[in-house]
């Protein structure tokens, strides 16, 4: 199983949209400052995740989610969330 995800940074709020075969292990890595796109950031967290069987199928999702209609497809889907961080309560 492949997994796309996206993490927040506590600190700036920022979004990381990545991909793993081993998600909980990859977001230790995350939150132990191993990864070098991220260190400045942690503590990070969770937001969203899907899995996928193919790697392939992995990696285009990922890429979509990085572009400007993956952007607004987020935004949709977590609009509670960051409705909810608006107010300060996530």
């Amino acid at each position: 199983m492949y997994y796309v995800y996206l993490i927040q940074s506590a600190v700036n709020k920022i979004i990381y949209v990545g991909y793993t075969n081993d998600l909980r292990e990859r977001l230790k890595k995350h939150n132990l400052g191993e990864v070098f796109s991220t260190k400045p950031y942690i503590p990070l967290k969770l937001i969203y995740y899907e899995g996928h069987l193919e790697k392939e199928d992995a990696l285009e999702r990922e890429k979509f989610l990085k572009s400007g209609w993956g952007k607004n497809y987020i935004k949709r889907v977590l609009k509670h969330y960051f409705s909810l961080q608006k107010l300060g309560r996530t």
